[in-house]
């Protein structure tokens, strides 16, 4: 795995005074160009990227999405209102049915999910808490979906307050996040950092992720699996941790986790699932990952929804826990029944004496773990702690011009 680079071939530079809209830019550029944002504020509404085009944010350039939600309406007159169904908006920036292309910095995109929505006091953030206290779904814009599409970076780029995800992949082939840097306020709800959907060939590396959802949740609806995705060297801070779930319908397969710091996530290194959209979960690795200041450190749980009924299994087989090191908090591993129970390797798996173990239908192999599996709180806390030196602060928002 090598830098992702910018294409040589410029299609041209869009500056805050340019006559034509973003959108005629960027479809004016041939395929293997990448269209220039340079140093400004600029405000838009929603894009579609052309395949094989790339865009191109400079230092001290920020792509600021409109908060009228009139502009994201799909012909219904639902966005920015509250539903029983929650699909009413079309994203900000859609890459759909192309091959290659993607999203540079070193510049950001705002979502703006903290602005009041045009003509009202009421945010994109409160819609949303607010259809949590309605029980209904709101009706908000992503920030970046890529579907049906192949081969697409995203590079050394700043993703901000998104009003909803900030990156979903639905059955995409080939995807590369480097360096990207993801910061949203830890109660702003459902804003997941980057969700892989049905995908494969996936790289997620040397990235920053803080939100108000899963930093990383890989699915497998209905379109397909998510398998061979690659998750390494990379630091979440705020957040529901590193996710696979909650829809494993086609299964989710060889996933790396490597060289990770969580840090303040409520849960860590998580799967969960329920037998309403459960699946096979299958060859997940996951390699020195450290930990501090999570309620649940590990959690592998096929009663998400406890009240869920129906007969899409979860199953999770061959899950490895390698140097994986970590403070207090609670080790939940729930199978489902007596012929479903995870299986699972651990080795050199540390905690501090404070963690507990809570174990369900499990299979487990183990070397070298603390606290002991059935003898809870028997060991002594660790004396020297191998991520004493992985700890790093969230990097510095780029300054703007």
């Amino acid at each position: 795995m090598t830098e992702p680079s910018l294409p040589h071939t410029l299609c041209g530079t869009y500056t805050p005074s340019s006559s034509a809209s973003l959108q005629s830019a960027l479809d004016s550029c041939p395929e293997g160009s990448a269209l220039h944002l340079s140093a400004g504020h600029f405000e838009s509404g929603p894009l579609i990227m052309p395949s094989g085009v790339f865009l191109w944010l400079d230092q001290g350039a920020v792509l600021a999405a409109s908060t009228n939600p009139a502009r994201y309406d799909q012909g219904k007159n639902l966005c920015g209102t509250i539903d029983r169904h929650g699909h009413g908006c079309r994203p900000f920036i859609l890459f759909s049915q192309t091959s290659g292309g993607g999203i540079f910095g070193p510049g950001v995109i705002d979502g703006n999910g903290g602005q009041p929505m045009a003509d009202t006091d009421e945010t994109w953030w409160h819609l949303a808490r607010r259809a949590q206290y309605e029980e209904g779904k709101q009706n908000i814009p992503r920030l970046i979906v890529v579907q049906d599409a192949q081969n697409i970076t995203f590079a050394h780029l700043t993703l901000r307050n998104s009003p909803n995800f900030h990156v979903t992949l639905d059955h995409v082939s080939g995807a590369t996040f480097w360096d990207v840097r993801i910061d949203t306020p830890e109660d702003a709800r459902n804003t997941d950092g980057i969700d892989p959907g049905s995908s494969e060939d996936v790289t997620i590396t040397h990235s920053f992720i803080r939100t108000g959802d899963d930093n990383i949740a890989i699915k497998a609806g209905r379109n397909g699996p998510s398998r061979y995705i690659s998750v390494l060297d990379n630091h979440f801070y705020a957040g529901h941790g590193m996710s696979i779930g909650s829809e494993t319908f086609n299964g989710v397969s060889h996933v790396l986790v490597r060289n990770l710091t969580l840090d303040g996530t409520t849960a860590g290194l998580r799967i969960k699932s329920d037998s309403s959209r459960g699946g096979l979960v299958d060859d997940i690795q996951y390699d020195h990952i450290c930990l501090r200041n999570n309620k649940w450190p590990i959690m592998l749980d096929t009663h998400y929804d406890p009240h869920a009924f129906g007969f899409d299994t979860p199953r999770y087989r061959t899950i490895s826990f390698k140097d994986v090191y970590g403070a207090g908090g609670i080790l939940l591993m729930h199978g489902i029944d007596d012929s479903n129970p995870i299986d699972a390797t651990l080795y050199n798996v540390t905690f501090s004496s404070s963690a507990a173990w809570d174990l369900q239908y499990v299979n487990i192999t183990e070397n070298n773990v603390t606290p002991a599996l059935r003898e809870p709180n028997a060991q002594p806390q660790m004396t020297q702690n191998p991520c004493a030196t992985q700890w790093v602060p969230f990097p510095a928002s780029p300054p703007e011009k």
